[in-house]
């Protein structure tokens, strides 16, 4: 706990500065500078599919072109997955003799304006990915860095919907510095692209992206082990007061389904990413689905904690050696609600969540809706609830008011 109170105290001076700062003034004022992208887009946080941690550079159009038609024939379109991003590797190593970016000729011979056409009559969106440096995080095109405003504009013209701007390769020059020449070229293209700004928590940008991108990388990157997933988690509810309808934390992208995790381990990944209100962007293979995955991140309930209209990210409201309690405020004066087992040993243990941490009045009675059983327990509580927790599992309810 003493950790996280430095933490928080460090977050403050750098933000405010020496000076009296409210922590609730910081984030209103956050939001009041919002204005210089204000695109409208991400108004709850994007959900869509992402190549980079399956594919790696491995990528072509054909793979593009069939996650399309995976997201449309499993659902998973219909569910809000609507985002299909390509990540580094996409372009030729050099730009034009014009300085304009060249699609892969191997693997991308038809051009992204025809991939864009073939997703968008899906009724997808497509997402491409650039580098506020002179190169990309790969080697193997050229970043955006001086290019922005020829750059956002080839994105436009091709119908790009989102942009994921990463941080490689960037002359030691402050994010601050190279982040806002894409966000006015982006907002004078005329179209609206979700900016994702994908800057590794560098200079913490929960106290800076608001103004500039829709989402904002919290951490550095993912892999696909609990250490890494767990730890990402945490670094990103550090920020938790910052993320709201419009801007949104993001610890990085989803690891379910690609191998690397037990299910139960996929399950906490999925309930810690849906209630810190963290995009939803698929990074396995979905045209080649295991059940139990397709389970996971089909899961309507989870999605919609995640897609809440209130946009309140999850805190840690407790947490006792492994055991964690994550609870958020929805719509309609419900909570969400992960209790967490982060011990990779041992029985099954008790976690209990009190209301007066929950924020839920003394003495109400509540109804608890399991979200992985798909179940309303039939019991109904008051001032607390407690359930036995699996070893790295998770349990996650909605608790909802009621009279008696």
């Amino acid at each position: 706990m003493e950790m996280k109170l430095l933490v928080a105290m460090v977050i403050t001076i750098l933000a405010c500065g020496i000076g009296p700062c409210s922590g609730s003034r910081m984030v209103a004022d956050g939001h009041n500078k919002r204005s210089l992208l204000s695109n409208g887009l991400g108004m709850t946080p994007p959900m869509g599919w992402n190549s980079w941690n399956h594919f790696g550079c491995k990528i072509n159009e054909k793979v593009i072109r069939e996650t399309a038609d995976a997201l449309v024939r499993t659902g998973l379109a219909k569910l809000g997955y609507h985002y299909v991003n390509i990540d580094d590797c996409w372009a030729e190593m050099h730009r034009d003799s014009k300085g304009f970016l060249v699609p892969g000729k191997s693997n991308f011979p038809s051009g992204i304006k025809a991939l864009a056409d073939y997703v968008h009559s899906k009724d997808l969106k497509l997402g491409i990915y650039s580098d506020a440096g002179t190169m990309t995080c790969s080697n193997k095109m050229p970043g955006s860095l001086g290019h922005e405003e020829k750059d956002a504009q080839t994105f436009a013209d091709w119908g790009i919907d989102y942009l994921k701007y990463d941080n490689c390769n960037n002359n030691d020059l402050k994010p601050t510095v190279r982040y806002p020449p894409m966000t006015r070229a982006l907002k004078m293209t005329g179209r609206p692209i979700f900016f994702s700004i994908c800057e590794w928590g560098d200079m913490h940008p929960a106290l800076w992206a608001p103004k500039l991108g829709n989402s904002w990388r919290t951490t550095d990157d993912i892999s696909d082990k609990w250490e890494s997933m767990i730890s990402r988690a945490d670094q990103n509810e550090v920020y938790a007061d910052y993320a709201r309808p419009g801007g949104w934390n993001d610890p990085d992208m989803l690891e379910v389904g690609n191998g690397g995790m037990t299910h139960s381990e996929y399950i906490v990944h999925f309930s810690l990413w849906a209630i810190s209100k963290a995009p939803l962007l698929i990074g396995c293979d979905v045209r080649n689905m295991t059940k139990e995955t397709m389970e996971i991140l089909s899961n309507k309930e989870v999605i919609a904690v995640n897609q809440d209209p209130l946009g309140m990210q999850a805190k840690k409201v407790r947490m006792i050696g492994s055991r964690e309690i994550w609870s958020a405020p929805l719509s309609g004066d419900r909570t969400a609600l992960v209790l967490l087992n982060r011990q990779s040993w041992g029985k099954p243990v008790p976690i209990v969540a009190h209301w007066d941490d929950l924020g839920i009045p003394p003495k109400m009675f509540v109804e608890a809706r399991d979200l992985w059983k798909h179940e309303t327990l039939k019991t109904k509580f008051v001032d607390k609830i407690e359930a036995e927790v699996e070893r790295r599992s998770c349990k996650m309810f909605i608790l909802t008011p009621t009279f008696s």
